[in-house]
């Protein structure tokens, strides 16, 4: 027969562990809720459940020529030489933005063809290329 005094610490016990374990789920739902994943041009074609109301990442390569630029945006394609989007930006470039490099682009879907981007990110060498795309040009 378990004395009072075991059962408080039995129960202090199984409290801490459940709160514990509740802490940690809240944790990890809260970090994945924040998380921008970065998607190549093929995962979001492919993408049944895109949700166009949340910031997402994009990367590949910048297509040769495709590169538009007015007094307001920035226009051009990004690649993983088997899909391509349009990719639409206002703000200052990164210097090593070019086309033929690497690219990742943070924004949101206007449809799977269009991607407005808020940030350009080209913070690599200049070699650089993301694995996905190694793959693919090899």
């Amino acid at each position: 027969m378990l004395t009072k005094k075991v059962k408080k610490r039995i129960l202090f016990l199984v409290s801490i562990v459940f709160l514990t374990a509740v802490s940690i789920f809240f944790i990890f739902k809260v970090l994945n809720d924040n998380l921008l994943y970065f998607k190549t041009p093929s995962e979001i074609k492919k993408d049944e459940n895109l949700d166009f109301q949340r910031a997402i990442r994009i990367g590949g390569m910048v297509k040769q020529n495709s590169l538009s630029a007015t007094s307001k945006e920035i226009k051009f394609i990004i690649t993983d030489m088997k899909n391509e989007i349009i990719v639409s930006y206002s703000g200052a470039i990164p210097n090593l933005f070019a086309e033929g490099k690497g690219v990742v682009a943070e924004g949101k879907l206007k449809d799977r063809n269009y991607f407005i981007a808020e940030k350009i990110l080209a913070k690599h060498d200049e070699n650089y290329m993301p694995p996905e795309l190694k793959k693919n040009v090899k």
